[in-house]
């Protein structure tokens, strides 16, 4: 059975202009030329330096982008996009009328703008919705499916001016191109790619015990290796140094074990448990 949930952490932001699609695309890491109704694009935006600050998913309407993003996010986001329209045709507003829902385990089917997830085949369908729609699921329930897979929940995963893309998986989950032109923090991202400079995965744990705090340390052997990030009912994510992913880690009064999913790819040096 279908299962769908509201998402309210999530809002919307339009982009409207004849010059949309190109000032967007030289700012974000994945390629929006390829965003189109039916087949959205997840993409990040970054620093200057290469640093996440936000991610979102693009959708492509007949004379508007639409993109899903962390409601608390979007005044930065506006704000941020907007300093770069320069001569751009392009505005940038909150669509407040617009409410994100998620839908899992098949095709929902509803009256609003939908696509699947860009980041993982078959995992879960984007829903942009003009009012609330009947759900049967719930906003934990569909955490515990996209912890279960190790896929990134924007600022509860990763940290504003910290965290690197390849870090957090967005090489293998489709948030990255690496055929498009120059975008801002492009140069830190193909670098730590061609050069193999990514020391640390944001990785899903099993957890024995009490669910740590985001931010808590991992430790090995009294040493730490990490920090723990999102989870719930046993499962989360864990930013982890390749070199733990094969020893006990500790992480406050409970016991981390990897779990490393299918489609992550790691080094061969690298442990592969789970």
């Amino acid at each position: 059975m279908v299962q769908l949930t509201p998402l309210p952490d999530r809002g919307v932001i339009t982009i409207e202009g004849d010059d949309r699609v190109g000032f967007l695309q030289g700012l974000v890491s994945n390629d929006i030329e390829t965003a189109r109704p039916g087949h959205a694009v997840w993409a990040a935006l970054l620093t200057a330096q290469g640093k996440w600050l936000a991610d979102f998913f693009v959708f492509c309407q007949a004379d508007a982008l639409l993109l899903d993003c962390e409601a608390e996010q979007i005044p930065m986001l506006i704000q941020r996009l907007s300093r770069y329209r320069l001569r751009m045709k392009a505005s940038l507003r909150a669509e407040p009328a617009l409410h994100v829902h998620v839908a899992w385990d098949g095709r929902p089917d509803v009256a609003a703008v939908i696509a699947p997830d860009p980041r993982l085949p078959d995992f879960a369908w984007r829903i942009l919705a003009g009012g609330p729609l009947s759900a049967n699921a719930t906003p934990e329930d569909w955490d515990r499916h996209r912890l279960g897979a190790g896929l990134p929940d924007g600022s509860k995963d990763m940290e504003p001016d910290r965290s690197v893309l390849l870090e957090a998986g967005f090489d293998e989950l489709s948030g990255v191109s690496w055929s498009k032109g120059c975008y801002m923090g492009q140069e830190l991202t193909a670098r730590t790619k061609y050069r193999g400079l990514v020391k640390r995965r944001l990785v899903p744990v099993g957890v024995d015990g009490p669910l740590p705090v985001l931010g808590s340390p991992v430790l090995s052997a009294g040493v730490e290796v990490g920090t723990m990030r999102s989870g719930r009912d046993g499962i989360g994510l864990a930013s982890l140094r390749l070199d733990s992913l094969a020893a006990t880690l500790q992480c406050a009064d409970a016991t981390l074990t990897p779990r490393i999913p299918a489609w992550m790819r790691l080094p061969e040096a690298a442990a592969t448990t789970g």
